[in-house]
């Protein structure tokens, strides 16, 4: 079953999928700053665009263009930067 959610007033969108234990989103993002929290282990791939994620264990900020891969640890908040229209896939584990 596809699932779709709104967030930040429909500027962050995601489609997700779960097919068995094995879920993953597809999301876009328009440009601005955005902070998310999570509940379990995501690897964040970008697939058009860039973002710039905060890494607070580092206190830096990274970027990440088409191809580029990071992890976030279950249970954290994570900020991003987005300075275009961005697509993005979400695997949690």
């Amino acid at each position: 079953m596809v699932e779709v959610k709104e967030y930040f007033e429909g500027k962050v969108k995601s489609f997700g999928i779960n097919s068995g234990d094995n879920r993953k989103t597809i999301g876009v993002m328009e440009p601005g700053e955005y902070e998310f929290d999570t509940t379990t282990k995501e690897v964040i791939t970008v697939v058009s665009g860039a973002l710039t994620v905060y890494f607070a264990e580092y206190d830096e900020w990274e970027d990440f263009g088409v191809g580029a891969s990071f992890e976030i640890p279950a249970a954290s908040k994570f900020k991003t930067k987005v300075e275009q229209d961005t697509a993005y896939l979400c695997e949690y584990e």
